[in-house]
């Protein structure tokens, strides 16, 4: 395996505000941007040349990675004029792959983290002679993810989107969002217009009889959708449950980047990760957050399962539990925000204004 596509060109609407100055695969993680992560997976996994499909936002990515030496990998960019779905956006890459018409090519969704055997995704594919395999994982509650069962031999024999009645549900393995085609099954996609790999181009393949192959992998997977997922899988990554050569430190409770400030009392835990240029004052507890660069948390604050965006303040004593507060926001002392709660980039809180809100 030597070539993969990454599809990193959604909005991220589900992960507003944090997604309103930065697109979601740039995002940081554990330090660095979440895409760091998966292009370093790749490469450890053998893939050398990869293709980002970008389209919002698009003009971060470039100046962030170049063109990939630094990772060991050579990086090219295409950027979709109009959103083009999943299967569009594969297809509007296809001039950039160097593969011949019977090579595999691996896919990546922008926004799972996963300890996915990448290898071994790319050798089932392999020894089947599948025309595309797919990473299936199993979840506990399966009615928000495509269904995709297999027979006896991995072989896919439907794909049943999001069902909701019990009926529907006929397997607990969803599609995990990394794949491996046939070039030339890329090659066939209809160029130019919007087009979704779940809805139309699986399904489709399966009607004409070609073979699609499903690995179930059950390591760590998680679907970075939202923002209480992404402070969690920021906080697994730091306390090493989601595998990363991309961590810029030894894993553990706590994960401080150079020139942040921390006073020697304050107490960081679960994960939690203080960005470049950060300040967290005195007596602070913070537990599972990400407090992103040059943000300041304000003596005896309480910060449980949250992001604070950077350039933000948290004032002092306040408290956050599971909540977002967008980059260059202000929330004044004595304040308690739980449950969701989402402050908008650049917003302002006075001091004592809220005491509890939730669904916001």
């Amino acid at each position: 395996m030597t070539e993969a596509i990454l599809l990193v060109g959604g909005k991220g609407t589900r992960l507003r505000p944090l997604t309103v100055n930065t697109p979601k695969p740039m995002v940081p993680a554990a330090g660095v941007p979440f895409l760091t992560h998966q292009l370093a997976r790749a490469h450890a996994a053998g893939v050398d040349h990869i293709v980002l499909a970008t389209s919002y936002l698009a003009e971060v990515f470039e100046p962030y990675f170049g063109d990939g030496s630094s990772l060991g990998l050579s990086i090219e960019y295409v950027t979709e004029d109009e959103p083009l779905g999943t299967g569009g956006a594969i297809r509007n890459v296809a001039s950039r792959l160097r593969s011949g018409p019977d090579d595999p090519v691996l896919i990546f969704n922008g926004d799972i983290l996963t300890g996915l055997d990448i290898k071994a995704l790319v050798d089932t594919h392999n020894t089947s002679g599948a025309d595309v395999s797919l990473h299936l994982t199993r979840v506990d509650d399966p009615r928000a993810f495509g269904l995709v069962p297999t027979d006896p031999t991995g072989r896919v024999t439907a794909f049943l989107e999001k069902p909701q009645t019990p009926e529907e549900i006929v397997t607990d393995q969803i599609n995990a969002g990394a794949y491996v085609f046939r070039r030339s099954v890329i090659d066939d996609i209809p160029a130019g217009r919007p087009v979704s790999v779940e809805r139309e181009t699986f399904p489709g393949l399966l009607a004409e009889g070609a073979h699609l192959q499903g690995m179930v992998d059950s390591t760590y997977w998680l679907d970075l959708g939202t923002p209480q997922a992404f402070v969690r899988g920021s906080a697994d990554l730091v306390l090493g449950r989601a595998p990363s050569p991309a961590v810029p430190g030894r894993c553990g409770d706590r994960l401080v980047l150079p020139t942040a400030e921390v006073a020697p009392d304050a107490k960081l835990t679960g994960g939690t990760v203080v960005g470049h240029g950060a300040v967290v004052g005195e007596g602070a507890r913070i537990t599972g957050s990400t407090i992103l660069s040059d943000a300041v948390v304000e003596a005896g604050a309480v910060i449980t399962d949250s992001l604070v965006g950077a350039g933000a303040r948290i004032g002092a004593r306040t408290i956050l539990a599971g909540a977002v507060v967008g980059d260059g926001a202000r929330v004044g002392p004595d304040n308690e925000l739980r449950e969701g709660v989402r402050v908008w980039c650049g917003a302002v809180l006075p001091a004592g204004s809220v005491r509890f809100s939730s669904d916001q």
